[in-house]
């Protein structure tokens, strides 16, 4: 199955690639930039849902739908926002096809123009702030916590799957308040939901931080985010949430009366995560062999393949295995059991390593006869027999060591992999030759950032929330700095 799969070390992009589509996640579309998500990758991008859902509505937040077509006076309305997205927008202008004159299919019908083109949703900020007008008229009406699961579209001419498409799936949360100060709170406290996601059930650490100004949401005031280091040494940025203040209750004259009776506008905030999680989820720890899931997310946490030799003997492990596997299924564990006698046990073997299953039982007459059963895990490779009345309570404890083991494999790698520098020209060298998170001195200014940016491709992924006050210069200028921040060349 993994034969022939490029290795990261020689072309990380052809690896990664040729691993999404022969893993069967997802494969391009007949569109161009679009891609379809095949069941196997679908079904993972499902339990991030779930995860993620549960934890969204343990915060108090709802589920709700907006359309995905946007009035173009909309985006109009505040003009940093339509700034950042206008050159990714697909606009929709007629609403009537017909028949070609010449017999040869369809053509847009010039007498279907519409009075005024409608935008396909690259994100639903004017939209819902436009609807929240008619929610919203007094302070009882706060706080509004409202989310959308959805798809967006950003009109992406090079695209990756998973990493960049034109249409993408993802949540928007949408929420409006009565100040500023609950505002930032929650801003805040959704960055910790996607942090604690991130790390407790994909296993991929993250650095928690503020983006710059040059680096901010389109419309936003201050935009959080987590940022992770993919084994190629690129950064890749795994969620954002963000500060709107009063920018969009302005735009949409979005007012309430509060408790002294006097009018203001709602403070807002908007935070999102996409299907890029999957790349992420990919490029944190996979290996030449294949995918590396987390139990925590994998759709098949064991998979039960027996060893057998005609249709008696299958049987006979069955039973065996039901038992087995029923008591996992009690416990929550998902359980395939493989009884194709379409393909080997080897063929088998390969084809879950390269899906990244985490743990595979192998079952045949003679483990039978001992009392045995072998067990393997993805993440290092190695196996061992146990004795079958065992296999539950080993798997159980397993599965556990692995979800740790992955997040301290890929933590260890951030680590060896952040690099400290006081000069550009060691920036400069350390970019080119060992990549990773950088820390270094910046003199604050945008046109500092943009020159290093324009120079290196660098950019800062963010000032880390726990970064540490400490007096120095910056690396490009030589400017005073009080702290550093983290550089990284991105996807």
């Amino acid at each position: 199955m993994s034969k022939g799969l490029p290795k990261r070390s020689e072309d990380y992009s052809a690896w990664y690639n040729e691993l999404v589509k022969r893993a069967d996640l997802a494969e391009n579309s007949a569109v161009r930039g679009c891609m379809v998500i095949k069941p196997y990758g679908f079904s993972i991008w499902e339990k991030m849902q779930s995860v993620l859902d549960k934890m969204f509505k343990d915060t108090g937040h709802s589920n709700a739908y907006f359309p995905l077509f946007i009035p173009k006076s909309y985006l109009s309305k505040e003009a940093s926002h339509v700034e950042g997205f206008a050159k990714e927008c697909a606009v929709v202008t007629h609403y009537r096809l017909k028949n070609s004159p010449d017999g040869k299919g369809v053509i847009v019908d010039p007498e279907a123009k519409l009075e005024e083109e409608l935008i396909v949703r690259p994100t639903s900020e004017t939209v819902i702030w436009s609807t929240y007008k008619n929610w919203v008229q007094s302070y009882r009406d706060l706080p509004l916590l409202v989310n959308q699961w959805a798809n967006v579209v950003r009109w992406e001419m090079r695209t990756r799957l998973f990493l960049r498409t034109a249409e993408f799936l993802w949540q928007e949360g949408h929420t409006a308040h009565s100040t500023s100060q609950e505002a930032i709170r929650e801003t805040e406290q959704m960055l910790e939901v996607y942090a604690n996601f991130a790390e407790q059930f994909m296993a991929m650490p993250v650095v928690k931080g503020k983006k710059t100004a040059n680096e901010r949401f389109a419309g936003a005031e201050d935009t959080y985010c987590i940022e992770a280091l993919m084994q190629d040494g690129k950064a890749l940025q795994a969620g954002t949430s963000h500060f709107l203040g009063q920018n969009f209750a302005k735009a949409f004259d979005v007012k309430f009366a509060n408790q002294a009776g006097q009018l203001d506008f709602v403070w807002g905030t908007s935070w999102g995560v996409s299907t890029r999680l999957m790349g992420a989820l990919i490029m944190a720890h996979s290996d030449d062999e294949g995918l590396v899931l987390p139990p925590a997310l994998a759709p098949i946490q064991v998979v039960i393949v027996p060893i057998f030799k005609g249709k008696e003997q299958l049987e006979l492990i069955r039973e065996k295995a039901e038992v087995i596997r029923k008591q996992l299924l009690a416990k929550g564990i998902s359980v395939k059991f493989d009884d194709r006698d379409t393909q080997t046990p080897g063929f088998k073997f390969a084809e879950y390593e390269l899906k990244g299953v985490p743990v595979r039982l192998a079952l045949g007459a003679r483990d039978l006869e001992n009392g045995t059963i072998e067990i393997a895990r993805r993440d290092t490779k190695e196996k061992k027999s146990f004795k079958i009345e065992e296999a539950v309570t080993q798997v159980e404890s397993l599965l556990a060591d692995i979800q740790q083991n992955i997040f301290n494999k890929a933590l260890k790698f951030r680590e060896e992999n952040t690099t400290k520098v006081d000069s550009f020209d060691e920036f400069v060298k350390v970019l080119d030759t060992k990549g990773g998170f950088i820390l270094a001195h910046w003199d604050g200014s945008s046109e500092t950032e943009e020159k290093i940016k324009e120079e290196t491709k660098a950019t800062i992924r963010c000032i880390p929330l726990d970064a540490k006050d400490e007096a120095g210069k910056c690396i490009y200028t030589g400017k005073p700095s009080t702290k550093r921040v983290v550089f990284a060349r991105a996807y």
